[in-house]
């Protein structure tokens, strides 16, 4: 379990080295102040996934340094049931002279690990890198993935009662990538806490359990991993343009929308291959979306997009106007219909939702007219041709060949 309490961090920023002694000789000020962090508080309960998320400077990797110690906060407080391991800055407290093997006892040692406790994982720290002769060579000639797998398996291998992953996990190839997330998969089942930090948002929604949401070392939102990436998908809309980007309400507790209504969604309809509006569709048929909109301001740059989400809320596919090279005019006072019409709607039976946006250019980050989440949900059941299991109906065709 971790508990931290109103934490606060400033940094002392200096223009040279000559700076600081300079203060300390002169007693005068020569330095900025930073303050990464102001009054954050959250708790991460035995078995619980914390994503944390924010804009680069928000103040996530000042937590995870802080977490692990390699920084000590100037207020508030840390309380952790155990021991504290993770993947930080690639490198850290790695020897980039030493071999792999050699860097094993440093690294561990760092992490808490006895010699005697490091001699009987080693095998096992070893193994799970696949690094095989690599292991005896200098680090310096490792490339940054290489560093990636070595530095998991040592921290893993710590038995710690909690765990922190940055985006250093990102350098590595996919099929590690995807080992590393197997091994914290079961971390969490065995009730070991996580702290997840990443701009990729449908890792988020799939591993976390809550999210914090930073801005500027202040905590803006904690909730549902949904709820805030779309309250940080709306801050990031609302900074590129410095103002005009407003909220707007709907009855449905799922339907969020904001933008600055230059121009505005006024309906959607989804339509079966019969043409009739439907909330079901069979995988395969042919699927239907239909928008109306209409401007309130002159826009020569109009781009209407459309996304599917899955019901734990990744992205299973979206598109936009400006990318399928449709431009868009639209006079103040005029409305439009835009139709994106998809002859396979090649997609597993499931419960999905459809998010549709109205902007400038190719993303809504460039001038975001109206953003609304979940302006539908629906179903869609299985086709009698023939039974698969996963999100895309594929439909191969086999063969059997006697040799």
């Amino acid at each position: 379990m971790i508990n931290v309490t109103n934490l606060s961090k400033i940094f002392k920023l200096y223009n040279s080295p000559a700076d600081r002694l300079k203060e300390i000789v002169t007693r005068r000020t020569y330095r900025n102040s930073f303050q990464a962090l102001r009054g954050v508080s959250f708790e991460v309960n035995a078995g619980e996934t914390l994503g944390i998320i924010g804009q680069n400077g928000a103040g996530k990797s000042t937590i995870l340094k802080l977490l692990t110690g390699i920084l000590l906060p100037d207020s508030g407080s840390i309380e952790i049931d155990g021991k504290i391991t993770g993947i930080l800055e690639l490198g850290t407290g790695f020897n980039m002279e030493f071999s792999g093997l050699q860097n094993i006892y440093l690294n561990g040692t760092l992490l808490g690990m006895g010699k005697e406790e490091i001699r009987l994982k080693i095998d096992h720290i070893i193994d799970f890198t696949e690094l095989g002769d690599f292991i005896h060579r200098p680090l310096k000639t490792y490339s940054s993935g290489m560093i990636m797998r070595l530095a998991f398996s040592i921290a893993i291998h710590a038995d710690p009662k909690a765990f922190v992953v940055d985006e250093a996990l990102s350098v590595g190839d996919a099929y590690f990538q995807q080992k590393c997330m197997q091994r914290i998969r079961r971390f969490k089942e065995q009730g070991g806490s996580i702290v997840f930090v990443s701009h990729d948002m449908n890792a988020v929604k799939v591993l976390c359990d809550t999210v914090l949401l930073l801005d500027h070392g202040v905590t803006v939102e904690r909730g549902a991993p949904d709820d805030v990436i779309n309250t940080y998908n709306f801050l990031l809309a609302k900074k590129s343009r410095g103002e005009g980007i407003r909220l707007q309400q709907y009855t449905s507790g799922e339907t969020k929308a904001y933008g600055n209504f230059k121009v505005e969604i006024t309906d959607v309809q989804l339509t079966n291959k019969a043409g009739t509006n439907s909330d079901y569709f069979i995988s395969g048929d042919s699927f239907t979306v239909s928008l109306a909109l209409k401007s309130n301001e002159d826009i020569d740059d109009l781009t209407v997009g459309i996304l599917i989400r899955d019901r734990f809320g990744q992205d299973i596919f979206g598109t936009n106007t400006h990318h399928l090279n449709t431009p868009i005019s639209l006079a103040k006072g005029k409305k439009c219909r835009v139709i994106y019409a998809i002859k396979e709607l090649n997609l597993g039976p499931g419960k999905y939702t459809m998010t549709v946006a109205a902007h400038k250019s190719d993303s809504h980050v460039q001038d975001c007219y109206q953003w609304i989440d979940v302006m539908k949900s629906f179903e869609i059941t299985s086709n009698n041709d023939f039974s698969f299991i996963g999100l895309s109906r594929l439909k191969p065709e086999v063969t059997v060949e006697l040799i």
